[in-house]
């Protein structure tokens, strides 16, 4: 845990992007018995896609908590679409727009690129959707201090708007 003294936030090196893309590939451990990636397995997708966003600027969540900058996720919403299955390659593209000076918004879209180490074909799979997208989320990031009251987000990462 940080000191009340602790550094201000990092600078980072470029303005942090507004949209991102994240690319996967579902590993056995993250699926059911029948080989469709869990729910659960999507959150922890959305993190690391939200964390590389973030990491790609220069800074990482390990620095902005150094510094007393803690960013909790304060809602949570996932629409399942569409099975996400076993050594499938998704994308999962963010964009972000800050909300006020202490929240954050990421709207997520998890796409099906590769099933059975082709493109998919909806027309021949049901299971993939027409447009691609398999799974769309919306994560709201609360601003919070060592202490877990509100503060204000450093004035970069509030600028994250599309």
């Amino acid at each position: 845990m940080p000191s009340p003294e602790a550094s201000a936030a990092p600078t980072p090196a470029t303005a942090p992007p507004s949209t991102f893309r994240h690319s996967i590939r579902v590993r056995y451990v993250e699926c059911d018995p029948m080989r469709v990636a869990h729910h659960s397995s999507c959150i922890a997708w959305l993190e690391e896609a939200r964390t590389e966003m973030l990491r790609g600027s220069g800074v990482s969540y390990a620095q902005l908590e150094a510094a007393g900058v803690f960013l909790v996720v304060a809602s949570l919403e996932v629409g399942y679409r569409r099975p996400i299955r076993y050594d499938d390659v998704i994308a999962i593209e963010v964009e972000a727009s800050a909300m006020g000076r202490a929240r954050l918004r990421h709207d997520y879209r998890l796409v099906l690129l590769e099933r059975d180490g082709a493109a998919p074909d909806a027309q021949s799979d049901p299971s993939v959707p027409l447009d691609g997208v398999c799974v769309r989320a919306t994560t709201v990031l609360a601003c919070v201090g060592a202490d877990g009251r509100p503060r204000p987000m450093p004035g970069w990462l509030a600028g994250a708007e599309a």
